[in-house]
């Protein structure tokens, strides 16, 4: 007999080689019809997979982020399945499950597939998935591996076969279509009930672009039609709120190819937006006793070899730049903890020096394929509002619940309400990724578990998503449509503080490591913004928006009294614009509606007369008149309080 623990903490005795499906069906039959995988002892398996040693285990069901995963990568295989059918010859890539959704890399041998065609596969997938395959597990050798994909002509699966280690290689197969996977898989295909293919796209295989250009199919499967029907309405919804569309609209950002892909240029309104946000941090930052720090564009490629970024992470950084100074080779600075430490290091420190905060608002730069970019998402150049904190082991604790604090002002002045807090540790199996020492590496993890549980957040943990050099608390946050986007994050390093050789004396009168938080509660200003106006529809908070009231007189007999107002606006710092142009008012208000600006002022002879303004609220309509005072009052009201755009 072996002993299971459920997440209740409640243990129950099984017979060894019990699956999760049979423990499923031993607690409900409604329940079994519902697995779709387990995660046992930390890892996700198949739903079917024997277990002989007492474990720990969770029934994972669509409910599940993790269920949902091992569906997709389920219905990427389905897919592959309708392709082979449709497309004899076919070659397969990859086909990983994805954020929302899959995906698969193909070679059609130059056929092309169209939006058309999509509709022909999604029938396939539709049929194959109605047979209720069982996806089935087995173990062969890589030299049976290699010789079924030999046969089968797949050069793309031999590579990835010869890249693995010798030993035992699992294949997985539903009906009669069989792949190179490690797994997991949902029990079987009857579970994939509603079925959509999105999008079709170019990726070069293994995402190299030297190698050649594959197709790829990105689709989205669920257990009923009416959480596909669903879905779809929020993709229409997410089509209208997509950052590059209202970023156009807006002014706010544009790109050019003649400067650089994935380089965004900030028009004047998104500049003002980024400043605005810049101020609001750096003012919270001042008062939460960060200093301030400016480093270069670039640096010595030393520096970062020393740091350990240039061995993890030089294949994404730009190459070296070469100097006419013969030896020497700098780079666009890929990040900005190397330089924070150097400054550091400038002085000497005492304990009671300690905690030091140093905070820049640093621009990297980063090589992403041309493929991976999108907006402001996905960029080459992006600003991160960084900041590292060198602090004695004993305000480990503190200074991280303290940096909470932040991120959490900043989700709320903003109205990102819903967020989760991930613990992302080490990777359970492979510890080759990671630099330092164990002992270094548990003093970390501990001190973000216990500052999380402190707080009161809500958590996940999961392994394989620390950085190289500590362990992260990573802040999901939902936006409005519910889509989860990574923003906020903090990080505890014990590693880059012995590669530098940084140092404070302590009350012993020895010298001492300090400990390094990493920081940054937007993560980058550019991804930030780009999840803002998703986020709010491009309707940002009156205190963040670039124009605040657009003053619309009738007439040119009104011109002067809307001069006067707008001066009495500026007096107050409210920014205000005037629509001066010879149009009939109804056009000047769509269009201000149209612009998103919050507050219009309908200004006539009878207004000037009175003294009075016409209010208007963006998608509100009018809301009466009122003197100019009360007006100013209610805008600075908004504004004090942070209050959303509703």
């Amino acid at each position: 007999m072996i002993s299971i623990t459920f997440p209740d903490g409640a243990v129950r005795q099984y017979e060894a080689g019990v699956t999760a499906m049979d423990i499923a069906k031993s607690i409900s039959e409604g329940l079994a019809r519902k697995v779709l995988a387990a995660k046992v002892n930390g890892q996700v398996v198949d739903a079917t997979r024997p277990i002989s040693t007492d474990s720990t285990i969770q029934l994972l069901t669509w409910v599940d982020t993790d269920g949902k995963a091992t569906m997709w990568h389920s219905s990427a295989h389905l897919m592959a399945e309708a392709l082979e059918a449709l497309y004899p010859g076919v070659k397969l890539g990859i086909g990983p499950a994805i954020e929302n959704g899959f995906y698969y890399d193909i070679d059609l041998g130059g056929r092309t597939i169209s939006d058309e065609d999509l509709r022909v596969i999604e029938q396939k997938m539709a049929a194959l998935a109605k047979e209720n395959n069982t996806y089935q597990r087995q173990e062969i050798s890589k030299a049976d591996a290699l010789k079924y994909f030999t046969e089968k002509g797949d050069e793309y699966k031999l590579e990835l076969i010869n890249d693995l280690q010798d030993g035992a290689i699992t294949f997985y197969t539903q009906g009669q279509f069989t792949d190179l996977c490690r797994g997991p898989h949902i029990p079987a295909t009857g579970a994939i009930k509603a079925i959509k293919l999105t999008n079709i796209a170019g990726a070069y295989w293994r995402g190299n672009e030297k190698n050649k250009m594959l197709t790829r199919i990105y689709g989205i499967t669920f257990p009923t039609q009416k959480e596909l029907d669903e879905y779809l309405v929020l993709i229409e919804e997410a089509k209208k709120r997509d950052h590059r569309k209202l970023g156009k609209e807006l002014e706010l950002f544009a790109f050019s190819e003649k400067v650089g892909l994935g380089l965004p240029l900030w028009l004047p309104k998104g500049a003002m937006l980024r400043e605005r946000l810049q101020a609001f941090l750096q003012k919270a930052q001042i008062d939460s006793g960060y200093l301030p720090v400016v480093t270069p564009h670039i640096g010595n490629k030393q520096l970062y070899i020393t740091s350990g970024h240039y061995e993890k992470y030089g294949k994404d950084s730009f190459q070296p730049i070469h100097t006419p100074e013969e030896g020497e080779e700098f780079m666009l600075k890929p990040m900005n903890c190397p330089h924070h430490c150097e400054i550091y290091k400038t002085s000497p420190k005492s304990y009671k020096d300690l905690p030091v905060r140093f905070a820049e608002f640093g621009t990297v730069y980063r090589y992403e394929q041309h493929g991976e970019l999108h907006g402001l998402t996905r960029v080459r150049g992006f600003t991160q509002d960084d900041a590292h904190l060198f602090c004695r082991p004993d305000q480990v604790k503190e200074e991280f619940c303290k940096v909470i604090d932040l991120v959490l002002y900043v989700f709320k002045s903003l109205n990102f309400t819903d967020y989760t807090a991930q613990i992302s540790l080490r990777d359970k199996e492979d510890r080759s990724k990671y630099i330092g020492s164990d002992e270094n590496w548990n003093l970390a993890e501990q001190a973000i578990i216990e500052s999380a549980a402190e707080k009161g957040l809500r958590t996940v943990v999961e392994y394989g998503e620390a950085a190289f050099y500590g362990p992260k608390l990573d802040f999901m946050v939902k936006d409005a449509l519910g889509r989860k986007w990574q923003l906020g994050t903090i990080q505890v390093d014990y590693n880059l503080p012995e590669r530098f050789e940084l140092e404070y004396i302590g009350a012993d009168n020895q010298r001492h490591r300090p400990v390094m938080i990493h920081r940054a509660p937007f993560g980058s200003l550019e991804r930030f913004i780009a999840v803002l106006i998703e986020h709010c529809a491009g309707k940002f908070p009156l205190w963040l928006t670039p124009t605040q009231v657009k003053i619309l007189p009738i007439s040119d007999k009104s011109q002067e009294y809307a001069e006067k107002i707008a001066e009495l606006l500026k007096n107050a710092e409210i920014r205000a614009e005037i629509d001066d142009r010879s149009e009939k008012i109804g056009k000047k208000i769509r269009e201000s509606e149209l612009a998103k600006i919050p507050y219009m002022l309908v200004l006539g002879e009878k207004e000037a007369a009175d003294g009075l303004v016409a209010v208007r609220r963006q998608a509100k309509g009018d809301l009466g008149t009122m003197p100019p005072d009360q007006f100013i009052a209610l805008v600075n009201d908004e504004v004090i309080n942070r209050k959303p755009f509703e």
